[in-house]
């Protein structure tokens, strides 16, 4: 297994579209392996292929303390939302930035596993919240544009600076 770079915020490639995975094989199956030592690394509890500049619709997360119930979700799919829960966030791919955004607080997903079968999950709570939060960068959106366009303006200045002093 490999760690991955994750791409930072305001990085133009987080705003890339993934695309389906055509077929679950060995290459999509090592490459979620590699997505999950990545996030625990970090340590995060979700990573979507995006981030990793990999631009497949396939996300991992795992909530638990001990980190045993990793979920891989290939070509997720949100079916149903129900209810609004407001949830402080934060994002591998925007260090060190947390605030507050309103997602549903269920949802069911469909998804394909490692093993090319299609399910159906039932998700609440912070697992919702953390699935649609992959899920959006699969669609080229970063948690920060819920934000005001001033937070925006401002998480952007302080992560720039940062990577410039960095070099």
């Amino acid at each position: 297994m490999a760690l991955l770079k994750i791409l930072h915020y305001p990085d133009p490639l987080l705003h890339t579209v993934a695309k389906p995975v055509a077929e679950v094989n060995d290459e999509i199956r090592q490459l979620a392996a590699d997505m999950a030592e990545t996030m625990y690394a970090a340590p995060g509890i979700g990573l979507a292929a995006t981030q990793i500049n990999r631009h497949i619709r396939m996300l991992v997360v795992d909530i638990s303390d001990d980190k045993n119930r990793l979920l891989t979700l290939i070509n997720p799919q949100i079916l149903l939302k129900e209810g609004e829960a407001v949830r402080e966030e934060g994002c591998l791919s925007v260090p060190g930035v947390y605030d507050k955004v309103t997602r549903a607080e269920h949802i069911r997903v469909r998804a394909t596993n490692l093993a090319g079968e299609s399910f159906e999950l039932d998700a609440q709570g912070l697992l919702a919240v953390c699935i649609q939060h992959e899920i959006d960068h699969l669609d080229g959106k970063v948690f920060v544009e819920y934000l005001s366009r001033l937070k925006q303006a401002r998480i952007k200045h302080k992560l720039t600076k940062q990577a410039r002093e960095a070099m």
